[in-house]
This record gives structure tokens, sequence and C-alpha cells, in this order.
């Protein structure tokens, strides 16, 4: 049974108490007030359904307003679960294009091969792209220790304060989710 079944039938439960509740609060009302004059107990039946008819709505206007906030979470849940899976299938992709970064680096006498490695390694960018997956962590950008992991420190008169340096892995990121931090080398930290 789905979590949304579930949360169905404890709906229709929670709706037949309140029925049942407020049943029995108008037929006490209705039995105090049998005891004095008819007036009266006109007056006290009023009452009573109106004070049932408040709790009830009160009851109503809170049952509606978990059902919003699980509605909500649901929607929430099944957004990060998708981001989630693409976050693992990219940090496998990624895997395969650090190795073709650096089949393209190296150098090469066959330049069609060079030509051909090249191509493949473009590919899987387009892939990361189409994923919504960025790259995060180049020279000159701020340290961010958010995207950033620095794995060493230099001092540098040529470069600003907390100024990427080096970096030695690439760190991605799809929206604000970080799949990869950055290994980096920060300047004048």
């Amino acid at each position: 049974m789905s979590e949304i079944e579930k949360d169905s039938l404890n709906t229709e439960e929670a709706a037949e108490e309140i029925v049942e509740e407020t049943t029995e609060a108008v037929e006490e009302t209705v039995e105090e007030a049998t005891e004095t004059d008819p007036a009266a107990e006109l007056e006290a039946k009023v009452a009573a359904l109106e004070e049932a008819a408040a709790a009830d709505k009160d009851k109503y206007l809170r049952l509606l307003a978990e059902y919003d906030n699980f509605r909500k979470r649901s929607i929430q849940e099944k957004l990060n679960a998708a981001h989630d899976a693409t976050a693992k299938a990219a940090l496998e992709v990624i895997a395969v294009i650090d190795n073709f970064e650096r089949a393209v680096a190296a150098d090469c006498t066959d330049e069609n091969y060079k030509k051909g490695v090249e191509m493949i390694y473009n590919q899987f960018k387009d892939v990361l792209s189409k994923l919504g997956v960025e790259e995060v962590g180049a020279e000159g950008d701020e340290f961010n220790p958010i995207y950033h992991n620095a794995v060493s420190q230099i001092e540098d008169e040529s470069l600003g304060e907390n100024v990427i340096a080096q970096v030695y892995q690439k760190g991605y990121k799809i929206g604000e989710k970080v799949v990869r931090c950055a290994m980096v080398v920060v300047a004048n930290p």
C-alpha cells in the first residue's frame, strides 16, 4: 500500500472520528438542555451546534494543512531523489572525464588518434552539461570552502588573497549541490 493510500485511509478515519465527537457533544448538550424550558433547550442546541461547527472547522483546517504539508514534502522528496540520482550518475562520468583529460594532455604523435580522444572527451562534457552539471574551481577564482578542498597553500605576491593558484582536480556541482569538491592550492590565505 502506497504512502498516499495510507494517508487517504488516515484522513478518512480522522473524518469519522470528527463526526463521532461532534455527534456526542451535541447529544450531551441536548440532554442537559432538556431538563430546562423549551427556549433554553433550543438556545443550548444552537450553542452546541455552533461550538461543534467551530471545532469541526478547526479540525478540518488542521487536516487540510497537514495534507498540504504532506503533499509539499512528497514533491520535495521526489526532487531530491532525482537530484541524488543525477549526482550519482554524474560522479561515475566524471571519473571517465578525468582520465580523458589526462589522455588529451599527454603527448601523441598520431594526430587522428588525439583528435578522436578529444572528440570523445567533448562528448562526455556535453553529457554533463545536459545533466546540469557545472565545473567549479578554476585558477584565479576566489577560494570557497563549500566548493573547494584546499590541499596546499602558497604565498604569491602576484595573486590576490584567498585565490586559487592551481587546480589538482576539478570540482563539479548540480545547482547548489556539490557533486565533487575541487582539490586546489590556495594563494595567500
